[in-house]
Parts: structure tokens; C-alpha cells; sequence
């Protein structure tokens, strides 16, 4: 089957993935928090930045490679961390490390995705990133970096936008907890996708493997907080410095909005700069991320690394006109998987990469260090 003459965007992944998962994985994956006007922010800002298309500039030979972090990659995107991402799809993590292998771009896996870094060593490619959630125990801290450094990954995110938990309205309303309680209510929508429920008896009902070693009770969680509640700090700079002193590797901080953060952060020594705002999952009045993105490339020339919105190659190059050097997505590749299965993450590589190639040669550009800035009505 030509999956481009059946599923030619992200969006009719999207609507395949909603027909096969039960209720509340879909709104665990699709939710944000609050009223989720940070998701419609992100999505109406990114849409403001438009292009003049180019004309009798003759037929391009086009190049999609970027360099990030001492790596050459053919595409200018990767795969972002996705916690609980094993909920999603049996193996979700495994086909993502494959795809992404494959394809020569980055994956990264959570600390509280449904499989460890040792489940995953033997399917990384040279490319694999490892994003911590801050372990308030400096052993448990410490392991968990030695864990990822000795299975494959290379490159180190610690993702400081996460202090609390977030309230996720959309996610208890389904009726999901952590981990997932197969209450009548579940279970009868699980009965309604039997495809998920035949792929989830055979692999086992997913939780963060991870964290296993170091949990021994997860009582007083609120319904949408996860067992890694449990182990996290709120991380401060002396925390960022400790990272940076005992990661050998690249040393990424992601959630970052605020052109302030990014002196103190190449002060202490960060590779790259995230800028996120988490896809609109955990602050309902924070900007678009495109919209943070100008302000932070005018006052660092360390590399910066884009999500949140972001959905199709159009996007993309959005984001690299206003100073990204790297996009990652996360949402994307689980509707991929969800409606796919293991063809899933390929197909949306795929879909990224021919959507950039067309965009590019409407603007007349060959190469992505070609790029004209975007234009905005704002």
C-alpha cells in the first residue's frame, strides 16, 4: 500500500490514531493543561509566519542537513522525549530507537517512558539522547546517568519546565491515573480497540521501567501525576552545574522562555538551549514557543533546539527561520505509531521531509543556510 495515497499528512495519522486507541490514551497523548490555550497559542503563531514564494530561480538540487552538537544529520529534526510513550503502542520506544537509527536522526528517550535505557541499547543508533527528569537523591542521580551513558546515550536533556505537575483536565475526565487502574470504565473502552488490547496482552501493560529500581511506594499522587514524582527536585543552577560536571557528553536544558536564562546557562557551561513550552501540557498562560524563540536567538549563539506545536515540514522551517538550529517533535510520531504500528515513525519522517522539500523549492532555497527570515502580520 502507498501510505502517501492514504495518509499524505500528520493529520489523517492523527485521525487514524484517535480511531484505534481507548479514550484516555488518546487524551493522554492529544491533551494539554488548563483550557489548552497554550496548544491553540502555539498553533496560531506558528500559522502567523509566512513566506514571499520565489520564482524563475531554475530547478534546485536540494540539501536538508544540519549540524547540531558536533553531528551532522540528514534532516534538520529528531524525535523528543515522550513520557509514557509505551502506553501509546506496544514497544512504542523500540520502533522510535529503530526508526530514528534508520534514519539518522536523534531519539530521546524519557526517564519515564514504558522502557530503560538498557532495554533499548542494542536498537540505538549514534545519535541517542537521554532526557532526565531532576532526581532529588544524588545516588539515585548519578546512577541514572551512569545507566544511560553505558547503555548508548550520548547526549544529556534535563528538562527544567516541570517543576509541579501539571493538571491535565482533559486526562482525569477519561479517567486515567497513573499508573493506569483497569477500572470497568477502562476497560470498556479498551473493549472498543481491540487491536491496542490484543497488542498490550502480549507485551504486558506498560509502566516506567526506569524507575523501577528506586521506587519502593507511590501513595499521594494527584490522578495525572506519575510514580517520578516520587524521586524529583525542582533543579536550581547548583543542580545544572552538578549535571555538567558528571556528563561527559552534550548538556542540553530544555524548557527555556526567557532570553535571562541563557547567559547563566552558557555560563555554566550548557551545549544548547531547548525552547519549549512543553507542546502546552504544563503551563496554561505560557507564550508560543515560536513566539519566545527570536528574543533567545538575539542573545546566544549556542545552538537552539525547537518544539512545541510543531506538525508538519512547513513547521520546520518556521522554526528554523526564527533562529532554531533544530527542531524535535513528539506528538507526530505517536500519532504515527498509533495508526501504523512499526511502519508508523518512517511514514512520518517521510511526510516531514517531502513537505519541507516542497516549501522549500516554492521559496526558492536549496539549502536550509539559505533561509530568508519568516514574515509575520504581528
Amino acid at each position: 500500500m502507498d501510505l502517501h495515497s492514504t495518509y499524505p499528512g500528520i493529520s489523517d495519522l492523527k485521525q487514524r490514531a484517535k480511531r484505534r486507541l481507548p479514550h484516555f490514551v488518546w487524551e493522554y497523548i492529544d491533551s494539554g493543561t488548563g483550557a489548552e490555550t497554550t496548544i491553540h497559542r502555539n498553533r496560531d503563531a506558528l500559522d502567523q509566519i509566512r513566506f514571499p514564494p520565489s520564482i524563475l530561480h531554475g530547478a534546485l538540487e536540494f540539501d536538508t542537513s544540519a549540524r547540531v552538537l558536533g553531528h551532522d544529520y540528514p534532516l534538520p529534526f529528531g524525535i523528543a522525549p515522550i513520557g509514557m510513550s509505551g502506553l501509546v503502542w506496544p514497544d512504542a520506544e523500540g520502533i522510535l530507537a529503530r526508526a530514528a537509527a534508520d534514519s539518522g536522526i536523534p531519539y530521546t528517550l524519557s526517564t519515564v517512558a514504558g522502557q530503560c535505557p538498557e532495554d533499548l541499547a542494542p536498537h540505538l543508533g549514534d545519535n541517542a539522547w537521554f532526557q532526565l527528569y531532576p532526581p532529588k537523591d544524588p545516588e539515585i542521580r548519578s546512577d541514572l546517568l551512569n545507566r544511560a551513558w553505558q547503555s548508548g546515550f550520548r547526549t544529556l536533556v534535563l528538562t527544567a519546565d516541570v517543576p509541579v505537575a501539571s493538571r491535565r483536565e482533559r486526562q482525569t475526565r477519561s479517567g486515567l491515573t497513573h499508573p493506569p487502574q483497569m477500572t470497568p470504565r477502562l476497560m470498556a473502552q479498551i473493549a472498543l480497540r481491540p487491536a491496542w488490547a490484543l497488542g498490550m496482552l502480549r507485551y504486558g501493560v506498560p509502566h516506567m521501567r526506569t524507575l523501577d529500581k528506586y521506587i519502593d511506594d507511590s501513595q499521594n499522587l494527584p490522578p495525572t501525576a506519575h510514580i517520578g514524582y516520587l524521586l524529583r527536585t525542582s533543579p536550581d543552577m547548583d543542580y545544572v552545574k552538578w549535571l555538567r560536571d558528571h556528563w561527559n557528553g552534550p548538556f542540553v536544558v530544555k524548557g527555556i522562555l526567557r532570553p535571562e536564562d541563557a547567559d547563566r546557562l552558557e555560563q555554566a557551561g550548557i551545549d544548547a538551549l531547548w525552547v519549549s513550552n512543553h507542546g502546552g501540557r504544563q503551563f496554561d498562560a505560557a507564550p508560543a514557543s515560536i513566539e519566545a524563540l527570536p528574543a533567545i536567538r538575539a542573545v546566544t549563539n549556542l545552538p537552539l533546539i525547537f518544539d512545541s506545536g510543531v506538525a508538519s515540514g512547513l513547521d520546520v522551517l518556521r522554526a528554523l527561520s526564527k533562529g532554531a538550529d533544530f527542531v524535535m517533535l513528539g506528538r507526530a510520531f505517536l500519532y504515527g505509531i498509533a495508526a501504523l504500528g512499526a511502519r508508523g515513525p518512517a511514514h512520518v519522517i517521510d511526510i516531514l521531509r517531502q513537505d519541507m522539500l516542497a516549501n522549500m523549492g516554492q521559496m526558492g532555497i536549496a539549502t536550509l543556510a539559505q533561509f530568508p527570515s519568516g514574515q509575520s502580520n504581528n
